[in-house]
């Protein structure tokens, strides 16, 4: 019979801790090289060109009712698109699930928001988010209170806003 020491068996776990690491490191770097995003919900259907630039896919994921009050889901935006200006009479919270997008409050500097970023957007104050010029953008959108309303649509955020230093 033959005996394992503890000794022998750590560099072995050691090593294939290590392989294990860089292979999830070169995974998450072949990920980022394409500027493919994780679809975590349905794309949906090609939002509107009255309220969005470019290719946006919003999708509904929860609609309002009389016991939550409240509006979730989710919107792809391909790189390059965009919202409109809006509102949202009782505010907004988004939570970006993949990719680098933008997100600029009225009057205040071009935020860049990414993977991880949660985002609140104050009751009736127009902004708008949406994909970085090169790669797309994957957020949750949550809209609170919908007895106040949901959605005001602006005008279209022009190529001279978007393009602004970030």
């Amino acid at each position: 019979m033959m005996k394992i020491s503890l000794k022998s068996v750590v560099p072995i776990i050691f090593a294939s801790i290590t392989i294990l690491s860089c292979s999830n490191q070169n995974q998450e770097k072949i990920n980022t090289d394409k500027k493919e995003l994780a679809e975590i919900f349905p794309k949906g259907e090609k939002g509107s060109s009255e309220t969005f630039t470019g290719n946006a896919y919003p999708t509904a994921l929860v609609n309002s009712d009389s016991i939550y009050n409240t509006v979730v889901g989710n919107v792809y935006f391909e790189p390059g698109a965009r919202s409109n200006w809006h509102s949202h009479p009782a505010g907004q919270i988004l939570i970006v699930t993949d990719g680098i997008g933008y997100h600029q409050i009225e009057g205040k500097p071009i935020e860049i928001i990414k993977k991880g970023s949660v985002v609140k957007c104050p009751p009736n104050v127009r902004h708008w988010h949406g994909a970085s010029a090169d790669v797309g953008l994957q957020q949750l959108y949550i809209v609170p209170n919908t007895e106040k309303g949901i959605v005001n649509w602006n005008e279209a955020v022009t190529d001279e806003v978007y393009k602004s230093p970030k």
